[in-house]
């Protein structure tokens, strides 16, 4: 992908490095350091475009006799091509072979760190590309458990996290046959939940939040022979997740998480040891809950979630006018 820099402050940033005094060791990194600067919190597009060509020149300034620092610089801009807004696995693929290509460099000459930084983006790219059958679950997963010999959950409690967040989420994405699908899911549970050992509520909130939040979320759909059981851990899981997901901090996340709570309710008896008495307290939470993210999804422009909220409360409102029929005529 060759792109060129057309933002006024890139631009000048350019020839400054040039008019500099600096040596081809600094220049690279200036490079490097700007273009990371600009893929960190992206405004749009368009910056992710000029970091790729920022890093397209550290590459060529490097790839004579600076090997470590062309590998940065590869991995830096396969981040950015990761990230980059686009159909189709093409930008996946360079991504890809960025890494892959960085990660032979990194290997013999890089720190462990930055080999499992590598690795753990790899992972995401196997990931993706995945739909285009242009890799499969089982490579992501090999990938980033490589990257746990590094990251573990005493020295790096984020990292590990987010591997091993990273590896339920493509354990739960994998096609297997019936007889092995509740292992698949029940090898997911435990990642989140190895995952929630290395971080807690003060220090890591949102790797907290968004764990407890898939955790309640594939414990809500894991086959089992005590289902209500399940759904009450979820439960105890997305409220946890609440106190970090908040209207006013986080509506998306927010929204997302009570939707999910919603569809639990939808299906939880008010009492879990009388199921036969109903769930009509429940169905009126869930109606509530709905109705908000709805309202958050609406107001976010998110429509095809809207939409999606907008149908579940239907059927929690006909629920609701059954249950209803049902306390009358008894």
């Amino acid at each position: 992908m060759v792109q060129t820099i057309s933002d006024t402050s890139v631009k000048a940033a350019l020839n400054a490095i040039e008019s500099e005094s600096a040596n081809v060791v600094e220049k690279i990194q200036m490079l490097i350091d700007m273009a990371t600067g600009l893929q960190q919190k992206p405004k749009d597009a368009k910056q992710l475009h000029d970091a790729i060509c920022l890093y397209q020149q550290a590459i060529e300034l490097s790839s004579q006799n600076y090997a470590l620092l062309q590998a940065k610089a590869l991995a830096g801009m396969a981040t950015a091509l990761r990230t980059m807004p686009g159909e189709g696995p093409d930008l996946l693929l360079e991504a890809k072979e960025a890494y892959e290509t960085a990660l032979e460099i990194l290997r013999e000459q890089g720190a462990p760190e930055e080999v499992a930084e590598a690795e753990m983006n790899l992972g995401l790219v196997l990931q993706a590309l995945v739909p285009y059958n242009l890799a499969t679950m089982q490579q992501a997963i090999q990938v980033s458990q490589r990257a746990l010999s590094t990251f573990t959950a005493d020295k790096y409690p984020q990292e590990y996290a987010i591997l091993q967040n990273n590896i339920a989420i493509a354990y739960l994405s994998m096609t297997l046959s019936p007889e092995r699908e509740s292992m698949r899911q029940a090898m997911a549970v435990q990642s989140f939940e190895e995952a929630l050992k290395a971080v807690n509520l003060i220090e890591h909130p949102k790797e907290y939040a968004m764990l407890q939040n898939n955790l309640a979320n594939a414990l809500q759909y894991l086959p089992s022979l005590h289902p209500i059981e399940n759904n009450l851990r979820a439960l105890t899981a997305y409220n946890e997740a609440l106190k970090v997901r908040t209207a006013k901090d986080t509506p998306l996340e927010y929204a997302t998480t009570i939707s999910n709570k919603a569809n639990l309710l939808y299906n939880l008896p008010d009492n879990p040891k009388h199921p036969e008495a109903g769930n009509y307290q429940n169905l009126l939470q869930a109606k509530s809950l709905y109705a908000e993210a709805q309202e958050i999804f609406c107001q976010y422009s998110e429509v095809e979630k809207a939409n999606v909220v907008s149908e579940a409360l239907s059927a929690v409102e006909a629920e609701l006018l059954l249950s209803e029929s049902k306390l009358t005529n008894s």
